[in-house]
């Protein structure tokens, strides 16, 4: 076959073509080629911060660059949710959500300004942790079954504390009751940590107290442990029975952590994120540094994490629905 002038034109076109494409290939930076900030939407100091930053220093072995913990707190956590959906798709800004706002907050702040299956794009869960069921101890009750029929014979004459409508720890209890048919009445303090001293004083009867909390006030008698909240005893208080255990089948909840990128991530991002994450929870460093502090590994995939999303909201949405939850 013959050459012509127009044919050894468009070859060479072709061969600058490719070539400008191999160079354009050859100055993209491997990601992550710099820092990546991981969003916590809760203050310092709790356990979401706690997990995140234990999290966040493995992660940035793993991935060969810092990532860096930065706490945007407010409104049960939706504040810091808000601004993962608007931060640029690039896996550069990361989210450290918990359950409490990624299926229970958008039943009840129905203007957040961004979509919880529409705005992210799963890397996966990470880790949970358990609550305990604990109550006074000026109360004189030491089982489930006793807390109920106190309950029921003196119906509202209780109290709960909580730190507000949506939280793990209200919407734990509130689903309690609905089980157990009892009658406790809410009172909402400015965070955890009231209500727990509330707990201990005996101005409320009963709570839901994150592990990392009731543990040592367990130990040191100070609150009295009915039940906890998982589908297994906890390793680090194994007498203590379950819900589900006693007297309340299927009762289950937890606070529940996983990591998001904003929507529009490329996929390669995303999949090296999931291989990074794998790898970090498996490093025995970590395991036994969440372990410590009642929190255990229950890693998902990219792939699962859309179908979890979904059933976790469903449940929440319905309970909050039921029980005429507000923000009220």
């Amino acid at each position: 076959m013959p050459f012509t002038r127009r044919g050894l034109a468009a070859g060479f076109a072709l061969l600058a073509g490719g070539a400008a494409i191999r160079r354009a290939n050859a100055q993209q930076p491997t990601y992550p080629a710099g820092t990546v900030t991981l969003i916590v939407s809760w203050a310092p100091g709790g356990s979401t911060d706690f997990v995140a930053r234990v999290y966040a220093q493995q992660m940035s072995r793993e991935l060969g660059q810092s990532m860096v913990v930065e706490n945007r707190p407010g409104a049960s956590g939706t504040i810091g949710h808000a601004s993962v959906a608007r931060a640029r798709p690039d896996g550069y800004t990361l989210l450290f959500g918990v359950n409490s706002t990624f299926a229970m907050a958008r039943h009840l702040f129905p203007q957040r300004g961004y979509d919880d299956e529409r705005s992210f794009a799963g890397i996966g869960k990470v880790a949970t942790t358990p609550i305990f069921l604990c109550v006074a101890p000026q109360l004189g009750v030491t089982d489930i079954a006793g807390f109920v029929a106190r309950a029921k014979a003196q119906p509202g004459k209780m109290s709960y504390g909580s730190s507000g409508a949506g939280s793990s720890a209200h919407l734990a209890t509130e689903l309690f009751l609905r089980q157990t048919g009892a009658e406790v009445q809410n009172v909402t303090y400015r965070g955890g940590a009231p209500a727990v001293q509330a707990l201990i004083a005996n101005e409320v009867q009963m709570a839901f107290v994150d592990a990392v909390t009731a543990l040592p006030l367990i130990a040191a008698k100070q609150v009295v442990p009915l039940g906890v909240s998982s589908p297994q005893r906890n390793p680090l208080a194994p007498d203590v029975p379950t819900i589900a255990e006693s007297g309340l089948p299927g009762y289950e909840c937890a606070s529940e952590f996983a990591v998001m990128a904003p929507a529009g991530t490329p996929a390669d991002v995303v999949q090296k994120l999931a291989v990074a994450q794998a790898a970090t929870m498996r490093n025995p460093e970590v395991l036994e540094r969440l372990k410590q502090n009642s929190i255990f590994p229950a890693p998902g995939t990219p792939q699962d994490f859309p179908a979890y999303l979904a059933a976790e909201s469903s449940k929440w949405g319905e309970l909050i629905k039921a029980r005429g939850i507000t923000l009220e």
